[in-house]
């Protein structure tokens, strides 16, 4: 997407007015939320540090930990938990007793264990992933609440300047009318705009206190980067590295491989058992007829894979509805694709019809205000057009983080990071 230069220096030009001059302004309301402007904080710092203490990060702890005990399961030499008997018999005419002591050991079905230990593979892929989704996430909800604040910003700025006009022509009125230059009635409709002008700066006051707790209750802090623009990423169509759609990729990988080893089940595990038998007999018999004997065998399981086709359903279930929504999650980032690319281009346009009406009345502002120094037209007519002017001055400035604005929606809705 091209952008010619005349448009990005009137980007930069406009960007870089100050949005944080209001710190030494006394608030109209009880309410304030202080916010500092750190020269050392980046985008990017800012995006991990939120990372650390967002909500997603205990689920994102859990999923490590799951790892750690799939890895452990994966590597066992036993399919699972063994188990010990004993017991002790007694002939009824005491003259015989009998011990028998036995271990069964689970064992793999061939193929089973790596199964196993492919699925701890997909799990650590999956937790990385899903890690840098979040991430993805986050960088998002962050970009959104630093240019509600400057738009915020700007309008508060615009509204303070404003009322200043508006006190001041006030006083000018006031000045002419006990001259008798102009009317009582033009003294009365000075102060009705100083009025509104003040109502329009609490609002903005409020609104910019309001886009602040946004922007804390995301981040956990009171700072902000002194700078978060960025570049236009030239990534032009949405990629199979995507965040979103590795994340979503990497738990239809691990399902498909829960799925698999599921299948190695078959009717179950076979099972080696290893036993000790003892036949003693009662103190009066010799110790020769003493007899020990040792066995083992093998417990091999059939006709049980019917019972496991519930939990295979169930998880190929699970698979197609992570595939459905893999699908539609494509879908929808395309579609934000193209908004976003068609709001690059509404911009561009409307930022240079912006700048080319402010200028103009801008300079018919100045012939106004003229004509009414010299009492040409009334006062109603003036402010008619200062208001028109100061519109048009608001809207140019506006386009301009606008854009600013959708270089970031657009780097987030290809998947790019700060």
């Amino acid at each position: 997407m091209f952008f010619s230069p005349l448009l990005r220096i009137s980007v930069i030009s406009l960007f870089f007015t100050p949005l944080f001059c209001f710190a030494e302004n006394v608030p109209r309301v009880e309410h304030h939320d202080p916010m500092i402007v750190d020269s050392q904080l980046s985008l990017s710092q800012l995006v991990d540090s939120t990372l650390e203490k967002f909500p997603d990060s205990q689920w994102l702890n859990a999923l490590e930990n799951e790892v750690n005990a799939l890895r452990q399961r994966g590597n066992s030499w036993t399919s699972g938990a063994s188990t010990a008997g004993f017991r002790y018999q007694e002939a009824s005419s005491g003259t015989l007793h009998y011990l028998d002591g036995t271990v069964q050991i689970p064992l793999w079905n061939l193929g089973q264990r790596d199964a196993n230990q492919r699925i701890a593979d997909k799990a650590q892929v999956d937790s990385a992933m899903q890690v840098a989704e979040t991430k993805w996430r986050v960088a998002g909800l962050i970009r959104a609440a630093l240019w509600d604040i400057s738009l915020q910003e700007l309008r508060q700025q615009q509204a303070q300047t404003e009322l200043t006009v508006a006190e001041q022509l006030f006083q000018n009125v006031k000045s002419r009318v006990k001259s008798g230059d102009l009317a009582q009635t033009d003294e009365l409709l000075a102060q009705t705009e100083v009025l509104q002008k003040r109502s329009v700066l609490t609002l903005a006051e409020a609104e910019v206190m309001h886009a602040r707790k946004r922007y804390s209750s995301i981040t956990q802090l009171t700072k902000i980067p002194a700078n978060y623009q960025e570049s236009l990423s030239v990534q032009k169509e949405i990629e199979q590295t995507h965040p979103a759609l590795q994340a979503i990729n990497s738990q239809i990988e691990r399902k498909q491989a829960e799925l698999n080893a599921l299948e190695l089940v078959g009717s179950g595990q076979t099972n080696i058992v290893l036993g000790v038998n003892s036949d003693r007999p009662s103190g009066n018999e010799q110790r020769s007829n003493q007899t020990e004997s040792y066995n083992i065998a093998v417990n091999v399981p059939f006709g049980g894979e019917v019972h496991a086709l519930p939990e295979r359903a169930a998880l190929n279930v699970e698979l197609n509805k992570l595939r459905s929504q893999r699908d539609q999650l494509f879908r929808d980032l395309e579609q934000n694709h193209h908004e976003a690319e068609h709001a690059l281009q509404i911009d561009q346009s409307e930022l240079v019809t912006a700048n080319e009406l402010k200028a103009i009345v801008e300079k018919n502002l100045k012939m106004t205000q003229l004509s009414f120094s010299v009492g040409e037209i009334d006062l109603i007519d003036l402010l008619k057009i200062q208001s028109q002017a100061q519109l048009a001055v608001l809207t140019a400035k506006e386009r301009a983080i606008t854009l600013q604005r959708d270089f970031a929606i657009y780097n987030q809705t290809v998947g790019i990071l700060p």
